[in-house]
């Protein structure tokens, strides 16, 4: 077996759902166990291990937050039966990188909380507090399906921004390609597409299923069901991409008609124009369609990210290093996003056959894999 496959092989059970997917949310007992993994394989490397107050882990070969120190990692958090390469991949592959370069260079090694969002319903939101775009008070009232704050299930207030971000070299995060533009075994990232999240709550009146003529009725659903349809039909309209895939229903019974119809939607276009007008068609459609039905609407902005161009010059001598490995745009948004705002950061990725993520049937081959792990312990050595 492989020094990956090795590797790999301790983490791929934890979390692991009969569907075959993973339930590994933040801060959760699976999540907390790879946690516990990261400090072992740290120790295993001589690393010293801090935590930065918000829930996120770091490995450090020198001086924790030595000036001219190059970062890399990723995430351990799924989405709800998630494939395993999401995030794990990165952190898998850096401490195999670290093995080997030179013994003296300066590397960090993260495990960001709550990338995916799928627990406390914002995304990146570790990278976030870490470079203080997310403010502190905020994150920690921020609760689970189980009514579960943020700060509760960290066991502590979060501390927000910590300014030695600044002193990093670069951060390079290694990732599977969550589509199927690559090719190669290795690209770099050019880009991340603008996407957010927003909450819309369609209210009406609940009612008998049985008794209540059609024509009496406002339903909620009704007007739900009609937004669904208008946001594939305005994404496929301007080339955008635009998802309902979580929605709860009240009182959810199959023999009432719903009071509350709450349904989140993604959005994700190439520029910020086009995702803006998407977004507003979707809710003017919505509008509209509210009044005929005699039901409302209140949409809210849980997450929106702008377009993140990664460092230009960095992508181009990654991709020289890596004997020109393509340079490709993603949709999929990532905590290398987050703290390109702050510090030089590039993104390697590491093919997927099929472009099938979040899902049980993400995969990427032993070989690719070993590839990215080589492609990444290359870029650390140039880098440091």
């Amino acid at each position: 077996m492989s020094d990956f496959g090795k590797l790999w092989a301790e983490i791929s059970p934890i979390g692991r759902a009969g569907s075959g997917g993973y339930l590994r949310f933040a801060l959760t007992e699976p999540e907390l166990t790879l946690r516990d993994w990261f400090r072992g394989q740290a120790a295993q490397r001589d690393m010293t291990v801090t935590d930065d107050g918000n829930g996120n882990l770091f490995a450090w070969r020198g001086e924790p937050w030595a000036p001219g120190t190059v970062l890399t990692g990723s995430h351990f958090d799924s989405v709800p039966h998630g494939g395993g390469y999401d995030g794990p991949l990165g952190i898998v592959s850096a401490f195999l990188a670290v093995d080997r370069i030179p013994a003296d260079r300066n590397v960090g090694i993260a495990a960001f909380v709550e990338e995916e969002g799928a627990r406390f319903g914002v995304p990146c939101l570790g990278s976030r507090l870490l470079t203080g775009v997310m403010d502190p008070s905020r994150a920690a009232a921020l609760t689970d399906r189980d009514g579960i704050s943020f700060a509760e299930a960290l066991g502590a207030e979060p501390t927000g921004a910590d300014a030695r971000v600044g002193r990093l070299a670069a951060v390079v995060e290694l990732h599977i390609e969550q589509g199927v533009a690559l090719s190669e075994p290795v690209g770099v990232a050019s880009a991340i597409w603008p996407h957010g999240r927003w909450r819309m709550d369609f209210a009406g009146v609940g009612d008998h299923a049985g008794t209540t003529r059609m024509t009496d009725r406002h339903d909620p659903m009704l007007t739900f069901a009609h937004t669904v349809l208008a946001a594939n039909e305005e994404a496929r309209l301007s080339g955008a991409h635009a998802t309902v895939g979580r929605v709860q229903v009240e009182p959810n019974a199959t023999n009432a008609i719903p009071s509350l119809v709450r349904g989140w939607l993604d959005a994700r276009a190439a520029d910020t124009g086009t995702l803006g007008r998407v977004v507003d068609a979707v809710v003017k459609s919505a509008t509209e369609r509210a009044g005929r039905d005699g039901t409302t609407l209140s949409v809210t902005p849980e997450s929106v990210t702008a377009e993140v161009a990664f460092d230009t010059a960095l992508a181009a001598r990654l991709s020289a290093l890596l004997d020109d490995a393509p340079i490709l745009p993603t949709g999929a948004g990532h905590d290398a996003g987050v703290l390109s705002a702050h510090v030089p950061t590039a993104m390697l990725f590491v093919r997927n056959p099929t472009g099938v993520s979040h899902s049980p049937a993400e995969h990427a081959s032993d070989a690719d894999c070993e590839a990215g792990v080589e492609a990444l312990a290359r870029v650390l050595e140039d880098l440091t």
